[in-house]
């Protein structure tokens, strides 16, 4: 694809974006393995390839911001072969704290910030440029089993937090217990109608 047919395409995907419409990004597949009710859903998640950039800051929001822009760069562009990649859906977002117990890895220099693109499957197959930032890094993520719940509306801290309790209370009452860190899936950019946004938080689940 010629540079202005992909920027073309790219502008075409925002202004949808902005009504929620989400059908002309790729997303990763997975199975529904059970409903507990309260927009609760285990899944199944196939392996995927993923782009992952990781910012230190006390500011999660301008982290999440400044790992945001180093991971649109790598799909403009700003890769070892300058090649261009779709955008997909969603955007994994990671809080990393100070202080927090195993599996999460903490920072001794302060809060940090991880943020993954999911790779388009083609380009997986046929292999992934390698960054060109040191922020950024090729990611293997395996199959996993996740428990997510959907929200709408905008997604602050003390939403996620919310949401997070809602999600471990929905899981104490079933068969499945959380493994690892709590992570959020975005599926929408920050410009579209918030009412119309698809927000996910999410955890690791065994049974």
């Amino acid at each position: 694809m010629s540079t202005f047919l992909y920027y073309l395409a790219t502008f075409a995907d925002s202004i949808a974006s902005v009504f929620g419409l989400r059908s002309v990004y790729e997303q990763p597949h997975y199975t529904v393995l059970q409903n507990l009710g309260q927009d609760v859903e285990i899944r199944q998640y196939n392996p995927r390839l993923a782009i992952e950039a990781t910012v230190a800051g006390a500011d999660r929001d301008k982290a999440a911001s400044e790992a945001f822009n180093l991971l649109f760069r790598y799909i403009t562009g700003a890769n070892r072969r300058q090649e261009k990649i779709a955008m997909t859906a969603p955007v994994r977002t990671d809080t990393q704290r100070i202080a927090m117990t195993a599996p999460v890895q903490t920072d001794a220099r302060g809060n940090q910030v991880s943020m993954r693109f999911f790779l388009p499957v083609m380009v997986a197959k046929q292999g992934a440029p390698e960054p060109t930032d040191r922020h950024l890094h090729l990611i293997e993520v395996p199959a996993a089993t996740i428990a997510a719940i959907r929200f709408s509306g905008v997604a602050t801290r003390d939403v996620r937090d919310h949401q997070a309790a809602i999600l471990y209370g929905v899981l104490a009452k079933s068969d499945w217990r959380p493994q690892g860190a709590i992570f959020q899936f975005s599926y929408d950019p920050p410009f579209t109608i918030p009412f119309l946004r698809r927000n996910e938080v999410a955890v690791g689940v065994t049974r």
